[in-house]
């Protein structure tokens, strides 16, 4: 266990503070940037800003469950989950510095929050831990739709990695379904709601 918190620590550090790598391209890498107006381009950076504060959060919850996970079956879908969402932290990142934009000043907080959650969740059992992973994605699918819908038609290259995203995150919850994964109860999926409309309103403008 403490091997594992030791590693669990130094990704904390690298996903907060350290630039993300990607192994895949990046979606939509070698499109046109679009003509959009300052106006618009602050409002497109500012989403990119919430999706990678999400991909933070999804580290930080993936690394608190698989710290906790009682079979090695649960905590391999973890963590493979975990792989692709740097790939996610990368490209939203990417995407962030092109549009002259910054990265939310309260990641290392939602880090720390998301850990927590992971973690706890993980101690209920393993059709629990999945389950929690399940609706998570199910809900960040939800997420991404909703910004799609806001993003400037003629914006392609942010198009192109919110669809790469979602098509990466609706898998991983029919992933952790497969394992086993248990339905969770009407209030856990509410609070879960709550928590990500506050990291989401609040990661727009900090």
């Amino acid at each position: 266990m403490l091997d594992r918190l030791i590693v669990s620590f130094d990704r904390a550090l690298r996903t907060v503070f350290a630039p993300a790598m990607s192994v895949r391209p990046v979606p939509g890498e070698n499109l046109p940037d679009a003509p959009l107006s300052e106006a618009l381009r602050d409002h497109v950076a500012a989403l990119m800003r919430v999706n990678h504060t999400g991909e933070v959060c999804a580290q930080a919850l993936y690394e608190g469950q698989a710290l906790t996970a009682r079979t090695s079956i649960a905590r391999e879908a973890l963590q493979r989950a975990a792989r692709e969402e740097t790939e996610h932290l990368a490209w939203t990142e990417r995407r962030i510095e092109e549009l002259g934009g910054r990265k939310s000043l309260l990641n290392p907080v939602f880090y720390a929050g998301s850990f927590a959650m992971g973690a706890a969740a993980g101690l209920l059992g393993d059709r629990w831990n999945l389950g929690f992973l399940a609706e998570t994605e199910r809900q960040v699918v939800e997420h991404l739709d909703g910004h799609l819908r806001k993003l400037p038609q003629d914006d392609q290259k942010s198009r192109a990695v919110l669809e790469e995203m979602r098509l990466d995150e609706a898998r991983h919850a029919t992933t952790a379904i497969e394992h086993g994964a248990a339905g969770l109860p009407a209030p856990a999926r509410l609070l879960m709601r709550v928590a990500s409309s506050v990291m989401t309103r609040t990661s727009y403008w900090v």
